[in-house]
């Protein structure tokens, strides 16, 4: 029986902050040793993975936890996040994204999601938000979680950062983690 793509009451107005959205789902990363075993494992269960995921799995900027970790997952429409019209560029949706506390996602969570969210409703495509990998071919790939209706997959799209997205769809993103005045001197401030 297929599962239908649950109705999501509409907000009052736009996010304003990371603290506005609920968590969605928690999941495991760091449980393979490398991203074709990734690749194996989504084999096994049937997963269709397109030619650009596979090329940027591929990839050395494509690269797996050592340690086991649950993450948080959030999920926002670009139209959440307030922007209008049909079409936004992908810089804008990061930009106000990360200004509001969402954090990119590893690239580990595109195909960790896809093994551990198997009853995703049909129609249901999913854009991790995370930094764009390129590919052999010089192209910037993002990817996304879908089920469209033969099977589930995984597949990769434009991740230039002027890339246009429709403003409907929708982005999976990390909660921010406070950064401490330790990290902040280490990363902000050369020594």
């Amino acid at each position: 029986m297929l599962k239908a793509t649950p109705v999501v009451p509409g907000r009052m107005g736009p996010v304003t902050s990371v603290s506005d959205v609920a968590r969605w789902k928690t999941i495991t990363i760091g449980t393979f040793p490398d991203s074709f075993a990734l690749l194996t494992a989504l084999s096994a269960i049937g997963c269709g993975v397109g030619d650009s995921a596979a090329a940027a799995l591929a990839r050395p900027a494509f690269t797996v936890g050592g340690t086991r970790t649950a993450v948080e997952l959030l999920t926002v429409s670009a139209a959440d996040l307030g922007f209008k019209g049909e079409t936004v560029s992908l810089r804008q949706i990061y930009e106000l994204a990360q200004q509001l506390g969402f954090g990119l996602a590893p690239p580990e969570i595109a195909p960790q999601l896809r093994l551990q969210y198997l009853d995703q409703p049909v129609g249901e495509f999913l854009i991790i938000g995370m930094k764009p990998i390129r590919t052999w071919t010089d192209e910037e790939v993002i990817l996304t979680v879908a089920n469209g209706g033969a099977g589930l997959i995984l597949i990769g799209q434009d991740g230039r950062a002027d890339a246009e997205i429709p403003v409907a769809s929708r982005f999976v993103f990390v909660r921010s983690l406070p950064m401490t005045p330790a990290a902040l001197i280490e990363t902000d401030f050369p020594r």
